[in-house]
């Protein structure tokens, strides 16, 4: 079986390689899963984690040593039934999120298109509609949370669309932790603080328009077009730049 045919199932690459490796190894301990995934080491425990928690790996210890296992593939099955409860569960919170967002506006009545978008291409179509007719004059902003749980599958994501947004001028605050991304050393244009204070959430705030982004446990961004929406999150963000280091 290709990789591609599981990450089609929302598994990362990583996870793809791993799964793949146990179920041609069968139990075994972390050397043999790294050499034949091709995973680093630093990163296999997380992604082995991941698998963990998402049913398809399991594991036992033996004197002290972790040995891994993947479970039947029949357990994808009950993985993606489990996933698509939780979708449903975001949308139903990403519907209370939207009037929050309209309550920010200012007290004149101005139209407001929101749309939500599902799964990695669904993001895409997003950030390719929130670029569209920008020019170099232009400025991107954006407020970014890194965590390690969802990192390759964001690196990834950001990278593939690069393309589309490395002309545009941008501006972007971040924690601390987003300093070790390849990415980021890989988008040298982009200005950005990493900071240690909390920052409000995966946003994208270009022209007239915002990005809100989710990462887990699927995807999911919310693409509002509002003047005054997207002018009180760039004053905002203005405000933060200037006292971050």
């Amino acid at each position: 079986m290709e990789k591609t045919n599981l990450t089609k199932l929302g598994l990362t690459q990583g996870e793809s390689r791993v799964y793949l490796s146990l179920l041609k190894l069968g139990s075994s301990t972390v050397g043999p899963i790294v050499k034949e995934s091709k995973i680093a080491y630093s990163n296999i425990y997380e992604v082995l984690d991941r698998l963990t928690k998402k049913g398809l790996v399991s594991f036992i210890k033996k004197e002290k040593i972790k040995h891994f296992s993947a479970l039947a593939p029949t357990r994808i099955e009950e993985y993606l039934q489990n996933k698509e409860q939780e979708i449903e569960n975001q949308k139903q919170e990403l519907k209370k999120i939207i009037p929050q967002l309209i309550s920010l506006m200012t007290s004149q009545e101005q139209k407001i298109e929101a749309e939500i978008f599902l799964g990695t291409k669904g993001l895409k179509t997003a950030y390719e509609r929130l670029l569209k007719n920008t020019t170099k004059e232009d400025e991107a902003l954006f407020f970014y949370i890194h965590e390690e749980k969802y990192a390759e599958k964001s690196d990834d994501f950001y990278n593939s669309i690069y393309e589309i947004s490395k002309s545009l001028k941008t501006r972007g605050l971040t924690n601390k932790e987003y300093k070790k991304s390849w990415f980021v050393k890989k988008a040298k244009h982009f200005q950005m603080k990493f900071v240690d204070f909390p920052i409000p959430g995966n946003i994208d705030i270009v022209k007239d328009s915002i990005m809100i982004t989710t990462w887990t446990p699927e995807p999911t961004g919310i693409l509002i077009n509002s003047k005054s929406i997207a002018t009180s999150f760039t004053i905002y963000f203005n405000k933060i730049w200037k006292i971050a280091k």
